[in-house]
C-alpha cells in the first residue's frame, strides 16, 4: 500500500469513528484500519500483532479497550466461543458461524433458511435481542 493510499484509508477510518462519536487517536484508526480492511473475524492478540506488524505501537490493553468500545458502538460485533476464546467481526449483519475446533477458525454461514418455530419461550420481563449460532466443527480423521 503506498504512502497516499495508507494517508487515505487512516482519514476515512477518522470520518468512520468521528461519525460513532468516538474519539480519533491514532492507535484507535490503526485498530480500525486493521478490522475494517475486509470481512473477518480476529482475535484481540491477532488484532495486536497486526497493528504491531505495521510500525505502530499499541498496548494490549489499548486493543481490549478499543475493541470492546467498537462492540458497544455497533462497528465490530463480538463472537464469544467461549471464556477465553472472543474474535471481533467486522461484518455486523445478522449471520452465523462455523467454529472449527481442530484449525480454531472461524467462518461466516448465511442463516436466511433457519428458523426457531415456535420460539421458546422468553424469561418473564425480557424482550429477544438477537440469537447467536455458532457450529462446531472438527476435521475428518
Amino acid at each position: 500500500m503506498s504512502v497516499k493510499e495508507l494517508s487515505d484509508v487512516r482519514a476515512s477510518m477518522h470520518e468512520i469513528l468521528q461519525g460513532l462519536n468516538i474519539k480519533s487517536t491514532m492507535q484507535r484508526i490503526e485498530i480500525a484500519r486493521v478490522m475494517l480492511s475486509k470481512p473477518q473475524h480476529l482475535s484481540a492478540e491477532q488484532v495486536l500483532s497486526l497493528v504491531n506488524e505495521s510500525g505502530g505501537h499499541v498496548s494490549k490493553a489499548t486493543v481490549y479497550n478499543t475493541l470492546n468500545l467498537f462492540v458497544e458502538k455497533g462497528l465490530l460485533r463480538q463472537v464469544i466461543i467461549d471464556p477465553v476464546k472472543i474474535f471481533y467481526d467486522s461484518n455486523t449483519s445478522y449471520h452465523c458461524h462455523f467454529y472449527n475446533e481442530d484449525t480454531g477458525e472461524l467462518s461466516d454461514f448465511e442463516s436466511n433458511s433457519m428458523t426457531f418455530d415456535p420460539m421458546p419461550e422468553l424469561p418473564g420481563n425480557t424482550v429477544k435481542s438477537g440469537i447467536d449460532i455458532i457450529v462446531r466443527v472438527k476435521n475428518k480423521p
